[in-house]
This record gives C-alpha cells, sequence and structure tokens, in this order.
C-alpha cells in the first residue's frame, strides 16, 4: 500500500489487530481521501473530528435486503435518456479507449446530479492522472459541488495495492450514507480497468500463475467482490457510473468482457462518432440498457428509441453503398433514410457545462420529454 524504499529486515512491525478502516458519515464530504483513510486537503486551521470508522472489507448486503430497481434516472442527456436510459440504482458502465471523453462525461454527471438531484456523491480516482483529480477538484469547488461530495484517490503512480484498494474506500463511505444515513448515493469510479491491472501486478507480484492476456486467475472473484457490494437495498441505493477504459479498443479483452456482465447500462463512446465532431460521442448502436422496455420507460419512448435505432442502423448498412457509387445512386428512401441520420447525429450532440469554458457554448439539460417529442 506504501512505498517499500528504505524498508529492511529486522524493521519493527506493529500489528494493528484490524484491516484498513476509514472514516465514514458527513466529515467525508468536502475532503479527499487516501485509500487507508487520511484526509489530503485538510487546511492548516482546520479541526476535524472522526466519530466512526468502518473496515473497507465488508460483506454484501443479504438476499432478503437487497430490491432490484426500475426507475429512470434523468441525465438530461438527449442520447443516453433516449437510447440507453440510466437505472436509478443500478450499475452504468462508460466504456471507451483513450481520448473519446470517458473522464469528461463523468464530470458532466457529477455536475448534473449535484444540480438536478441533490443527494450525495462519492468519486473514487483509481490509477488515474493526477493532473485530472486536480482539475476535477477544482471544478467541483467552483461548482458548488464540492460541500456534498466525498473523493478517495489513488492515482496512477500509485503502489498497485493502494489502486486495489481505492474503490472499496470510497464504496465504504458510500455505503454508510447508504445504510445509516438512508441517503440516496451515487458512486462514480475513474477507472475499472485500473482496478483491474492493479490487481494483475499484485497478482504478478504474490507469484500466481496468470490466466488468459496476462490477467490475474481470480479475475471474475475480484471484480465480483466489488460489484456485489454496489446494490440497491430495501431502504436505499447506489447509483455507480465507472469509467472502463478499453485497450486498443478490443472489447474482447478479459478486464472490459469480465465487467459487462455485472451492468445494467453500458454506454459505449465511438471514436469514429468522435471525429465527426459529435459529443458525447455515444454509439446509440452499440450502447444498451436494462430498461429500455415498454414496462419501464413507457410506449411511446421505447417505439421512438426503436424507430431512431432502426435509422440509424440503416444508414451504417448504407455507408459502404455510398462510398462506392456515391449517394446520388441510391433510391429516394434511403437517401431519405440517409439524411434522417444524419439530423439525429447531429440532434444527439449536445453541448457539456464542464466544457464551457474550453468550447465557449453554454451548456444544456434537456427533458426526456422533450428529447422524445
Amino acid at each position: 500500500l506504501k512505498p517499500t524504499d528504505g524498508l529492511v529486515r529486522g524493521a519493527s512491525v506493529s500489528d494493528t489487530g484490524a484491516p484498513i478502516s476509514v472514516p465514514v458519515g458527513d466529515v467525508t464530504k468536502g475532503h479527499v481521501f487516501d485509500v487507508s483513510g487520511n484526509i489530503l486537503n485538510k487546511k492548516p486551521d482546520e479541526t476535524i473530528t472522526v466519530s466512526e470508522r468502518w473496515p473497507i472489507h465488508r460483506n454484501p448486503p443479504a438476499f432478503d435486503q437487497l430490491e432490484s430497481k426500475t426507475q429512470m434516472f434523468e441525465t438530461g442527456i438527449k442520447v443516453i435518456d433516449l437510447l440507453t436510459p440510466y437505472v436509478q440504482g443500478g450499475k452504468i458502465g462508460l466504456f471507451g479507449g483513450a481520448g473519446v471523453g470517458k473522464t469528461v462525461l463523468i464530470q458532466e454527471m457529477i455536475q448534473r446530479v449535484a444540480q438536478n438531484h441533490g443527494g450525495v456523491s462519492v468519486f473514487a480516482g483509481v490509477g488515474e492522472r493526477t493532473r485530472e483529480g486536480n482539475d476535477l477538484i477544482g471544478e467541483m469547488a467552483e461548482a458548488g459541488v464540492l460541500e456534498k461530495t466525498a473523493l478517495v484517490f489513488g492515482q496512477m503512480d500509485e503502489q498497485p495495492g493502494t489502486r486495489l484498494r481505492v474503490p472499496l474506500t470510497a464504496l465504504t463511505m458510500a455505503e454508510y450514507f447508504r445504510d445509516v444515513q438512508n441517503q440516496d448515493v451515487l458512486l462514480f469510479i475513474d477507472n475499472i480497468f485500473r482496478f483491474t491491472q492493479a490487481g494483475s501486478e499484485v497478482s504478478t507480484l504474490l507469484g500466481r500463475m496468470p490466466s488468459a492476456v496476462g490477467y490475474q486467475p481470480n479475475l471474475a472473484d475480484e471484480m465480483g467482490s466489488l460489484q456485489e457490494r454496489i446494490t440497491s437495498t430495501r431502504g436505499h441505493s447506489i447509483t455507480s457510473l465507472q469509467a472502463i477504459y478499453v485497450p486498443a479498443d478490443d472489447y474482447t479483452d478479459p478486464a472490459p468482457a469480465t465487467t459487462f456482465a455485472h451492468l445494467d447500462a453500458t454506454t459505449e463512446l465511438s471514436r469514429d462518432i468522435a471525429s465527426k465532431g459529435i459529443y458525447p460521442a455515444v454509439d446509440p448502436l452499440s450502447s444498451t440498457s436494462r430498461i429500455l422496455d415498454p414496462r419501464y420507460v413507457g410506449q411511446a419512448h421505447y417505439d421512438c428509441a426503436n424507430r431512431v435505432k432502426a435509422i440509424l442502423q440503416r444508414n451504417k448498412e448504407l455507408q459502404d453503398i455510398i462510398a462506392l457509387i456515391g449517394i446520388d445512386e441510391l433510391g429516394e428512401e434511403d437517401k431519405t433514410t440517409v439524411n434522417r441520420a444524419r439530423k439525429i447525429e447531429q440532434f444527439l450532440g449536445q453541448n457539456f457545462y464542464v466544457a464551457e469554458k474550453f468550447t465557449g457554448r453554454p451548456g444544456s439539460y434537456v427533458p426526456a420529454d422533450e428529447t422524445i417529442e
């Protein structure tokens, strides 16, 4: 968990007699923690009293305490609300390669949740850039949402043991808000792939025989022990948004493939859509949601989403023909489909609040009903 510089044979070792335990409750709001629960942004004149600590290794809720949720979690982002609606109390994965906008989308969601939903958020920075973490804290302070958020960081320069445990520290804080304070919590994890990567490093250090593509043999077990704790109980829920880096854009890689099984909704970010200048670069044909069903979102929403997907799918099929013979050689019906698809793609693009200072264009919140109309 810490650097081993200066560690020598014969050095004295103290046994705490307990697992890692971290502060929980209101004291965590507005503060940044490391994996051990030490506060990293404490002001010199600030006095902080920690009244309760919880161990980070905990059992998931019992079966009789679980409650499946089907209520839609409105984000105000058109492409998400229409085609891959999020579940309140569900697990959502943001998949994509390097530089397609996973972290920006997570930052945007943090701001939207704080402004439109209230409640408390917990952010886990797992193995990502220190600069991004610093920018995130600054942006949250400016937006006035830092006081409702607990942040836990184990950045990419930290030891693999730290990066492997940071999600558990953040999850423990979220569980306290859910189980003791009876609040609906949002848990943001950036990036789940780095959690898997840290597990692989630890596994190698322990001398375990690697499995497929060099990953640890207990990859599914490690992922399950984290994901099974992120759930909704009869009282309240933890809704989690997890950024998942896809190495070399290969979705069959064991790291993203193992995560798929645990998710209620997947948002796939596409390099092709980003290259058209459309943001968020969500691929509407590859993204999925468990509640895109007339029983949960209503018949009008379901029919609209299916019609949009059908137009986009037909447009995708026509692209090879257009590349060979040109759009003018298509039939009138196909020309209409292509024009509609282009308009839909532009419509599904949207300005973000967190990108205002870069683009000069104000962010927008579009209710789901308005998007469907």
